[in-house]
C-alpha cells in the first residue's frame, strides 16, 4: 500500500484546521477562511485566483515538463453553519450562533496540506492541477455559482473530484458508488387562505389549519403510495404556522419543508402532483392556497469511469478490504453535483470515526472534524493526482 511522508504538513494542517474552526464563517461570508487560504496558496507558489463566487478561490499547479496536457480538479468546501457549538475543546467557535459541524474546516485543510506536499513534489505532476476552494455548499449553491461564473471555462479541467468526511464510517474506509450517490434537493411552501374568525363560532370561517392537515395527510399517502422502496423519495414537511392565540381561528397557515430524490423526472413529479393535491384539497373545503416549489440541488451522479478511478486510488491507499465500491445512494444533498453536471468525475466519502471517537453525525452541536483523518484525505488528494498523471 502506497503511504507519504506527511510528518512535517500535518503539524500545519491541523493548526489551519483548528484555526478555521475557531473562526466559522457562512456562505459568501468566507472572507478571512479565504483570505487564509489564499495566503497559503500563494506562499506555496501557486497562481492563486481569488473572488471566483464572491469567496471562492481557486490554485493552479503546473507541471515544469513540456506536452503535459491532461488536468485534474480537485474541491473542498470552506463554509461553515448557523448552529450554537456545544463542544469545549479549546479549538471550539469564537463566534456566537455559528460553526463548523460539518467538517468544512477539515475538508479545507485536507486540500490545502495536499497542495503543500505536490508544490514540493514537481516529479508527481506531469500536466495541471487545480485546487478549487468553494464557498457555500450548505443550502446556497456556491458549486452552481462557481460553474455559472466561468470556473471551467478559466481552469479547463478534464475531470473534477470531491471528498466528504462522514461519521459512523471507520476511520481508514472510504465509500462511494456509480451513478446517483447523493440527493435532489428541493424545498416548497404552500400558503392556505382561510376565513378569520371566533373559535367559538368555526362554521362561520374556514379553518385553514385543518384544511393544512388533510393536505399533508394526502402529499404522504402519495409518497408512500407512488415510489417503490428501490427509489426512495423523500417528502418532509419541516415547517407548520398559523395562528397566534386560543381563541381565534387564523386567516391563513404555512406549510413548507423539502422533497428529496435521485432524478430530476421524479423532482417534477413530485412538484406537480404536490401542488395539484394541495389545489384539491383546498376547493374541497371551498378555499385557495399559493403553491411554490423550488429545485435548489440536482443529484450528484459520479460517472462510472472516475469512480473506478477513484476507488482504486483509496484501495492503493488502506486496502480493497476497506472500500465500499456500491454504497447504498443517501438522501443528504451536495452543490458539487452542479461541478459533476459540467466535467465528469467522482465524490467519496472518507470515514469520520465511529463511537466517540469521530461519530457524532455532521449538522450536530456537538459535532467535529476527526484529525486522525487529515493525514489520509491528504494523501488521497496526493495519490490521486499521482495516479492520475502516471
Amino acid at each position: 500500500m502506497k503511504t507519504y511522508d506527511l510528518s512535517h504538513i500535518q503539524p500545519l494542517m491541523l493548526s489551519w484546521r483548528h484555526q478555521i474552526h475557531r473562526h466559522p464563517e457562512t456562505a459568501y461570508r468566507e472572507y478571512n477562511t479565504s483570505k487564509l487560504v489564499a495566503s497559503i496558496l500563494t506562499d506555496l507558489g501557486l497562481e492563486v485566483y481569488e473572488g471566483i463566487a464572491e469567496t471562492g478561490v481557486v490554485a493552479v499547479l503546473k507541471s515544469t515538463k513540456k506536452n503535459t496536457q491532461k488536468s485534474i480538479a480537485l474541491r473542498a468546501d470552506m463554509d461553515a453553519l448557523d448552529i450554537q457549538e456545544l463542544n469545549q475543546f479549546d479549538h471550539r467557535s469564537r463566534l456566537k450562533g455559528k460553526m463548523h459541524a460539518c467538517g468544512h474546516d477539515g475538508h479545507t485543510a485536507m486540500l490545502l496540506g495536499a497542495a503543500s506536499y505536490l508544490a514540493q513534489s514537481p516529479d508527481l505532476v506531469e500536466g495541471t492541477v487545480y485546487f478549487i476552494f468553494q464557498p457555500a455548499e450548505e443550502n446556497e449553491g456556491g458549486g452552481r455559482r462557481m460553474v455559472d461564473e466561468g470556473l471551467f471555462e478559466r481552469f479547463p479541467a478534464d475531470a473534477v473530484f470531491g471528498m466528504h468526511n462522514m461519521p459512523s464510517l471507520a476511520i481508514g474506509k472510504f465509500s462511494l458508488c456509480p451513478g446517483p450517490m447523493m440527493a435532489a434537493f428541493s424545498t416548497f411552501e404552500c400558503v392556505v387562505k382561510g376565513i378569520g374568525t371566533h373559535s367559538s363560532i368555526p362554521h362561520m370561517g374556514i379553518n385553514p389549519i385543518t384544511v393544512g392537515t388533510e393536505i399533508i395527510s394526502a402529499w404522504q399517502d402519495f409518497r408512500a403510495t407512488t415510489f417503490s422502496i428501490d427509489a426512495p423519495v423523500n417528502l418532509s414537511v419541516t415547517r407548520f404556522h398559523s395562528g397566534e392565540t386560543w381563541n381565534v381561528i387564523p386567516e391563513t397557515a404555512v406549510i413548507g419543508g423539502s422533497t428529496r430524490c435521485f432524478s430530476l423526472e421524479v423532482g417534477a413529479q413530485l412538484k406537480d402532483a404536490m401542488s395539484t393535491i394541495a389545489k384539491e384539497t383546498c376547493l374541497n373545503f371551498n378555499t385557495t392556497c399559493e403553491f411554490n416549489y423550488r429545485f435548489l440541488y440536482p443529484p450528484l451522479v459520479n460517472a462510472p469511469e472516475q469512480t473506478t478511478f477513484a476507488a482504486d486510488v483509496a484501495s492503493s491507499l488502506v486496502g480493497e478490504e476497506f472500500i465500499t465500491r456500491d454504497m447504498p445512494p443517501v438522501l443528504g444533498s451536495e452543490d458539487f453535483a452542479y461541478m459533476l453536471q459540467a466535467k465528469p468525475g467522482a465524490y467519496i466519502l472518507i470515514g469520520n470515526g465511529i463511537g466517540e471517537q469521530g461519530g457524532c453525525m455532521v449538522h450536530n452541536a456537538h459535532y467535529d472534524f476527526n484529525d486522525d483523518i487529515l493525514a489520509l484525505g491528504a494523501s488521497y488528494w496526493i495519490s490521486l493526482v499521482e495516479h492520475y498523471f502516471s
